[in-house]
């Protein structure tokens, strides 16, 4: 199963991308963590996406897929992968077919999480993260036992700076305006899956899985 995960800022594909890796036993594929590994690794392409992040700049698409492409071509990923969050344009969506189209391979489907900019904005504003060990938390919906204090790690929490109301408005029309091609090229594909995640964590990961099922068995049939 080879699964691409889209949706804003604070939708929650993150949650379920891990929850879906865990129950399918293929990995959960960050493009953000593989940069920071790429970048703590002090690998070639690692330290050129540095000169970037440090400046506030986006990294090049084509530094960002030759991450990508490394990791879900090595034999972690032979079974399958869940990119979580890439491609994030459509030219980065392009160079991942092209990519897997010489492998004989291609992406069986795209999950497209939605809910409304409100919901978001709530979801992120609240949440807190560990400046030591990098846990997440949320003060309306998983707070950590002690306010203001890890429960992994007793490090202190803290709010992210791109975690305000006026920047998260910001981040969702960039999104939006980066992704309208992406979404539109996946749909006409006929590979795009749209979820609402309005509702509880397990009602989402719910429809995700009965998506999968029905989609395991059209491939049983066609073989």
């Amino acid at each position: 199963m080879r699964l691409v995960f889209l949706g804003p800022p604070g939708v929650g594909k993150g949650t379920q991308a891990e929850n879906t890796s865990l129950k399918e036993n293929i990995p959960h594929i960050s493009s953000g963590n593989l940069l920071r590994e790429a970048v703590e690794a002090k690998t070639e392409t690692g330290l050129k996406a540095k000169e970037y992040i440090e400046k506030g700049l986006l990294v090049p698409d084509d530094l960002v897929v030759k991450i990508v492409v490394g990791k879900i071509t090595s034999a972690d990923c032979k079974k399958g992968f869940i990119l979580d969050g890439f491609p994030r344009n459509l030219s980065q969506a392009k160079i991942l077919d092209k990519t897997l189209n010489e492998l004989s391979e291609k992406i069986d489907k795209i999950f497209y999480f939605t809910t409304s900019e409100d919901i978001i904005i709530k979801r992120l504003s609240g949440r807190r993260t560990c400046k030591s060990c990098g846990a997440n938390y949320h003060e309306m919906f998983m707070p950590p036992a002690k306010d203001g204090v890890c429960d992994k790690c007793g490090s202190e929490l803290y709010q992210r700076k791109d975690d305000n109301p006026k920047t998260i408005s910001e981040r969702l029309r960039v999104y939006r305006e980066q992704t309208e091609e992406l979404i539109d090229y996946y749909r006409k594909n006929g590979e795009l899956i749209e979820i609402n995640c309005n509702g509880k964590i397990s009602e989402i990961q719910q429809n995700i899985f009965e998506e999968l099922h029905s989609m395991l068995n059209d491939k049983r049939k066609a073989e």
